[in-house]
């Protein structure tokens, strides 16, 4: 019994402590593929969509996806480089679309977010895929 307690509290705390994760992606990180009509992203859990940003532009030659995501999420005024059409968001999802703009250039694209974990951390990630 001494050893419930401790287990039951080590477990609890993991699980309020655990940020949103983007479980899936598509197109899936990495890939070339066709010019998408869309990307997809599935998380972890439900995700409050107007305090989330999510962008999709091209990969500039020469940046790390690293640094190109941190630029991307910084820019305000950046519609007319977004590959996606800018939709504003709003409601909570576990899944979302982003529709893209027709006919994407061949190349790399740098997909990127920032969302609110139900903890209230912000969480942020990035991935690549390329248009052949």
């Amino acid at each position: 019994m001494r050893f419930f307690f401790p287990l039951l509290a080590a477990l609890t705390l993991g699980t309020a402590l655990a940020h949103t994760e983007v479980r899936m992606q598509s197109p899936a990180p990495g890939h070339t593929v066709a010019a998408p009509k869309t990307v997809v992203l599935r998380f972890s859990e439900p995700t409050e969509l107007r305090f989330s940003t999510f962008k999709v532009v091209p990969l500039p030659t020469g940046t790390t996806p690293d640094r190109a995501a941190a630029d991307a999420l910084a820019r305000k005024d950046d519609g007319a480089v977004r590959a996606d059409t800018a939709p504003r968001l709003s409601g909570v999802a576990a899944r979302l679309g982003l529709p893209l703009r027709p006919h994407l250039k061949p190349g790399a694209y740098l997909v990127a977010w920032r969302v609110l974990s139900d903890d209230g951390h912000p969480v942020t990630g990035h991935t690549t895929f390329t248009v052949r």
